[in-house]
């Protein structure tokens, strides 16, 4: 399992994107709500309101979802890739039966 944290400007951007990638299979879940940020731009401090879009996947679907996160804004935000090191078994199994696993590299050179 893997997740994604992503910023977005809009709630409106959040569902969009949550839904492509739920249609393509590249999500299973996704949940977005609003916060506060606060960064440095240009020497002088700034803060605004963003949102936080988080999506519960399988393992290498980044490619793929950055694709779809890109093709929907035009801006540069955050999309940043945390490692899973427990679920619990039911949505584990939940997962694995929505989202197809992709094999790793290292396995598909072994299968030549």
């Amino acid at each position: 399992m893997q997740i994604f944290y992503v910023t977005l400007n809009t709630i409106e951007e959040a569902r969009q994107i949550s839904h492509k990638l739920l249609e393509q299979k590249l999500a299973l879940c996704t949940n977005w709500f609003p916060i506060t940020c606060a960064y440095r731009w240009e020497e002088e401090i700034k803060e605004e309101p963003e949102v936080v879009l988080i999506i519960k996947t399988q393992l290498r679907y980044r490619k793929d979802i950055e694709q779809t996160i890109n093709e929907q804004i035009n801006y540069t935000n955050c999309i940043a890739e945390i490692s899973v090191h427990s679920v619990n078994e039911n949505f584990l199994k939940w997962l694995n039966t929505e989202i197809p696993q992709r094999p790793s590299k290292r396995a598909l050179i072994k299968r030549c």
